[in-house]
């Protein structure tokens, strides 16, 4: 059982990133379906790497070139993957009128002006983000940050539909139960503790209202939603999340 859970990891830790797998990892559409209780796991190592390569980078150069070397690094990482599901949405609901349009606009590789603009706008917003947070707690907002934001994506696997017949995401589709759900819950909440409190839940609250957003956007154009989605859904939360730790009511 220990070395089917490990298998499972490793397939979502390979799907969703560059880094290598160990050779017996195999490739099978029922593993990957069993992966997606480890999305935030998989956002912890990459909130890890981010976190290190700040953490390095910050003793050499001030916080708004270490930012943008962590940001870098996490690009090469995933090899934008979810950045491209940012665009590619923002272009199919931002071009098309209806199901089909929008279907057919996202499934295009070119990127479009709505695209452009959304990706441009989404990486300023969490790079100006991340250089407002007390340096010292950067790397906690990104481990926090690469967890919940994943998490948040794998809601969208327990609410709503898969609406393409084929595609990348495919073997993702299938409903997400209760307790792997809880279980990828658990292990998002768990860097949260190196964060205080209330900006911790603004961060969440945050996070939770732009994934929120999105679903019910995905529901009432598409029906359900694509591997697309699930990209744009990581990335808004994300930023979301980092804005949230910068709420002040004073």
């Amino acid at each position: 059982m220990l070395k089917r859970e490990i298998e499972y990891f490793f397939g979502a830790l390979r799907f969703f990133t560059r880094l290598p797998v160990p050779a017996w990892v195999g490739h099978s559409s029922e593993a990957l379906e069993r992966a997606t209780r480890y999305f935030p796991a998989v956002g912890l190592l990459v909130g890890a790497i981010a976190a290190s390569i700040f953490s390095v980078t910050s003793t050499l150069w001030p916080t708004t070139l270490a930012v943008l070397a962590s940001m870098a690094g996490t690009l090469y990482l995933t090899g934008g993957f979810h950045e491209d599901g940012w665009s590619d949405m923002v272009d199919g609901f931002g071009g098309g009128w209806e199901k089909a349009q929008i279907l057919a606009i996202m499934k295009d590789s070119r990127i479009g002006s709505f695209g452009a603009m959304a990706l441009v706008m989404l990486l300023l917003t969490k790079f100006c983000a991340l250089v407002e947070i007390d340096p010292l707690a950067i790397p906690a907002a990104l481990l926090a940050g690469h967890a919940v934001s994943r998490f948040a994506a794998a809601t969208l696997l327990r609410a709503l539909d898969y609406v393409r017949d084929e595609g990348k995401a495919k073997p993702l589709a299938t409903r997400i139960g209760g307790g792997e759900l809880l279980f990828a819950g658990g292990t998002a909440l768990l860097p949260l503790l190196l964060l205080p409190l209330p900006e911790a839940l603004c961060g969440l609250i945050l996070a939770a209202l732009a994934t929120l957003w999105l679903a019910r956007m995905f529901h009432r154009q598409i029906g359900g939603y694509t591997g697309d989605c699930l990209g744009a859904t990581q990335q808004l939360s994300e930023v979301a999340f980092y804005c949230g730790l910068l709420c002040s009511f004073t």
